[in-house]
This record gives structure tokens, sequence and C-alpha cells, in this order.
């Protein structure tokens, strides 16, 4: 849980193919490094167009994350990408 209710919550962009990969990488780890506390928050629910970099980006942040001793925690999952995460073995990492 967040140590703040009113933490502002990173947003996964529109589109997150491999071309766009990079920079919503970098975008996502500004974003959730305004956030205080130790849990991240991403929200998904803007996710329309994606192939499996979104999936690629969420792993990274997580471990990026987790190198500063923060979790991630995701909301709002499309259910195309909940089941990509869970089509590669990796639905456990992510909580999805």
């Amino acid at each position: 849980m967040n140590d703040s209710s009113s933490a502002p919550v990173a947003s996964l962009p529109q589109r997150l193919t491999l071309d766009d990969a990079v920079v919503a990488l970098g975008q996502l780890e500004r974003e959730v490094a305004a956030q205080p506390g130790t849990t991240a928050l991403v929200d998904a629910s803007a996710l329309q167009a994606f192939d499996s970099s979104a999936v690629a980006v969420l792993l990274e942040l997580r471990r990026s994350l987790l190198a500063q001793g923060k979790t991630l925690q995701i909301q709002h999952w499309p259910q195309r990408l909940r089941d990509l995460v869970t089509l590669y073995g990796v639905a456990e990492l992510l909580q999805a």
C-alpha cells in the first residue's frame, strides 16, 4: 500500500509496441519516481494498442523498482494484457 492515498498514479500510454517501448519506459520511470511510499501505482486502463513489448516494459519497470526497494502495483488491467502476462508465465511477477 502506498504511504499516501492521494499519491499520483503513473499511466500506461494508449499505444505500447516495440517502437514505443523505450520512451514509454522512461516516462513511467519518471512518473513512478515522483510517487511517495514503497508501492508504485500504474494505471493500465488507457492501453489499447500493444504487443508483447508492453509486458517487457512492465517487467523492466518492476526490476528497476525492486532495485530501489519498491513494489509495482498495476491497476485496471485490459483483459488482453492480462492474457499476455499469463501466456508468458509472468502473471505472478506482475500480480495480474
